[in-house]
């Protein structure tokens, strides 16, 4: 479970990455009312930014998620190494088999 939060944290980074890079600065509008031809997209003149902003925050609540329960994980897991009063069990070695006399 550990490697697949993991796993997804890293993807989830990685595109939010993406998805930041793509998106057009406040500035940007400003020329596209120009004639930068924008109201032409798939999208719409406004529906690009929408969208992209909306992917990011969907991304950016599923970073947060994972890393609070990657900070749990390693929390529980540093607990548990130095626990004091946790009985520590020796290597068991194999009893020698013993026939039964008939």
């Amino acid at each position: 479970m550990f490697t697949f939060i993991l796993a997804l944290h890293i993807i989830v980074a990685i595109a939010m990455i993406g998805l930041i890079l793509i998106q057009h600065g406040k500035g940007a509008d400003a020329g596209a009312s120009f004639g930068a031809g924008s109201s032409g997209t798939v999208f719409g003149a406004a529906g690009t930014a929408n969208f992209l902003t909306r992917a990011t925050a969907v991304l950016t609540v599923i970073f947060f998620i994972t890393s609070m329960v990657l900070a749990v994980n390693a929390r529980e897991q540093a607990e548990d190494q130095f626990r004091l009063d946790a009985p520590v069990s020796a290597p068991q070695t194999p009893r020698p088999l013993t026939q039964n006399p008939e």
